[in-house]
């Protein structure tokens, strides 16, 4: 993997405390940085993508002009409740 140089500015306090926490796990603030960033942007992969059922129903249903998913879905729980 290519690597470039970063140049990152944080609370004194915090770089202290993040070093520490490198050594005692036997690793560079650098390599437990770019860990935390790939482990961020796997997770938001996975909540950005939808699922398998929800790509396949996108665009079955249109909705009627003038009516947002919401005003739809009060009315439809409404009868179901008979509000």
């Amino acid at each position: 993997m290519r690597m470039t140089k970063l140049t990152l500015s944080a609370d004194k306090e915090l770089v202290k405390r993040a070093k520490k926490l490198a050594a005692r796990e036997g690793t560079s603030l650098s390599s437990m940085f770019g860990r935390f960033l790939q482990a961020v942007l796997r997770q938001r992969d996975k909540t950005q993508r939808p699922g398998p059922l929800t790509a396949k129903a996108t665009g079955l249903v249109r909705l009627p002009p003038g009516k947002s998913d919401r005003e739809l879905l009060e009315e439809a729980l409404g009868e179901k409740y008979e509000l």
